[in-house]
């Protein structure tokens, strides 16, 4: 029998994690569940919320953990990726858990492989059961990674699934179209159990795939919805009433609404055992906050720093819509950084006509992409982007040519805006 794996560090663990298992991305949850059924973990019997889908996850994750805490409650919560440190995955009541407690996750699922191995992402997922496990939040809401029916996340039975939206992103994975990956991304929904989505049109085979299953299906614009106002408040409507001029969410741009809509319909569903009053729904939209969600942040020279993870084309055309709701007397600079797998040419375009100076970042990492690339790719759909080498030099080359009133937005991949929140 090969001796324990043992590091004292949390970056030793994430080292060996990485080269565990031969493949980054392994969809499926045999080897998954059997690992954590050899830990012992004892599922969870407080209420459980998974949300999914291709854009909004981590908001509507960020605002349901808001209201909750405003309302008294302890709640862990799971995200990924982080932007700057691992432990922003996994966290108890919106703070980061401690090392000693990741720590000690990583050695209880080392120990229990046996004769399997696990992805990064994997080991992660299973570290955040374990963590809530020993740490009994009153609540606990996780943000399912790729896809749904076959994330490690889908090991859980929760009590409200979420589906935010389905777009083009993860296709040589979850399928060429939006009726196949909805269908991925409605895996996570149970039989007998409130399903919610996020969109007014959902994709057919979310819809099917509730019916099947005999889920309580909820879809924005019909059984529940969030109406903005003009005075800057908004509505929130289902079938037990109005819930009449709430504040805006902390959080800025046009899907905020609707994502805050799509966490109180799940919380809404959870309230025989988590009720929630009108002021903790209110303090928690009020004070719910997620870096790099259309972020902005003043600069000392005058110009305005705009970070935002938009990484696909849905993505990108709401930060197009945002960067248009906000214009400003300046002109709009784009520091821009992604990855090799993703559609990069439908995201330039997609924002195309509201930059007017590119700048092109290298990413790191095994699917990072070069500014040499990049630039090739901006070429491809005509935008002229100067190459500028790293996130923190190509933010540096915008800064210099930045004058009052401009505003550079720095985007395209957590592994870009990441890097820049050291910048700002």
């Amino acid at each position: 029998m090969p001796p324990p794996v043992r590091f004292a560090r949390i970056e030793q663990w994430l080292e060996w994690q990485q080269a565990a298992h031969p493949l980054a991305i392994d969809l499926g949850l045999e080897r998954v569940a059997r690992v954590l059924a050899r830990t012992g973990w004892s599922g969870f019997r407080q209420p459980v919320i998974t949300v999914g889908g291709t854009n909004g996850k981590g908001s509507c994750v960020a605002l349901a953990d808001a209201m909750l805490r405003a309302g008294g409650y302890r709640v862990g919560t799971f995200t990924s990726p982080h932007l700057a440190d691992y432990r922003e995955r996994i966290r108890i009541d919106g703070e980061w858990i401690s090392e000693a407690s990741l720590v000690a996750a990583f050695e209880r699922i080392a120990d229990a492989m046996g004769g399997d191995s696990l992805t990064f992402f994997e080991f992660n997922t299973l570290a955040a059961l374990l963590v809530f496990e020993t740490a009994a939040p009153d609540a606990v809401v996780l943000e399912v990674g790729l896809g749904g029916r076959l994330d490690a996340v889908n090991l859980v039975d929760a009590d409200v699934a979420v589906v935010v939206s389905v777009g083009l992103d993860h296709m040589e994975y979850l399928g060429p179209d939006v009726e196949s990956i909805g269908r991925e991304k409605a895996g996570i929904f149970r039989a007998g159990r409130p399903a919610i989505c996020g969109m007014h049109e959902p994709p057919r085979s979310v819809v099917a795939a509730a019916r099947a299953l005999g889920s309580a299906l909820r879809v924005r614009g019909r059984e529940f919805d969030g109406i903005g106002q003009t005075d800057g408040r908004w509505d929130y409507r289902d079938a037990r009433g109005v819930l009449e001029g709430l504040p805006r969410p902390a959080l800025e741009g046009v899907a905020q609404v609707g994502n805050a809509a799509t966490a109180l319909a799940a919380l809404l569903e959870l309230s025989s055992r988590l009720p929630l009053t009108r002021e903790a729904i209110e303090r928690g939209l009020a004070g719910v906050r997620l870096p790099g969600r259309f972020q902005r942040v003043p600069a000392a020279n005058g110009f305005e720093w705009v970070l935002d993870v938009a990484h696909n084309p849905d993505a990108a055309a709401v930060l197009a819509a945002n960067l248009a709701r906000h214009r400003g007397r300046g002109r709009t600079l784009a520091v821009c950084g992604m990855l090799s797998d993703k559609d990069v040419p439908a995201v330039l375009a997609a924002l195309k006509g509201s930059v007017d100076r590119w700048f092109a970042a290298a990413t790191e990492g095994s699917r990072g992409m070069s500014d040499l690339e990049l630039a090739a790719h901006g070429a491809g759909v005509g935008i002229a982007m100067t190459p500028g080498g790293t996130v923190r030099d190509a933010m540096q080359a915008a800064a210099r040519e930045a004058l009052a009133g401009d505003r550079v937005v720095v985007f395209g991949s957590f592994h870009t805006v990441g890097p820049a929140l050291s910048c700002v």
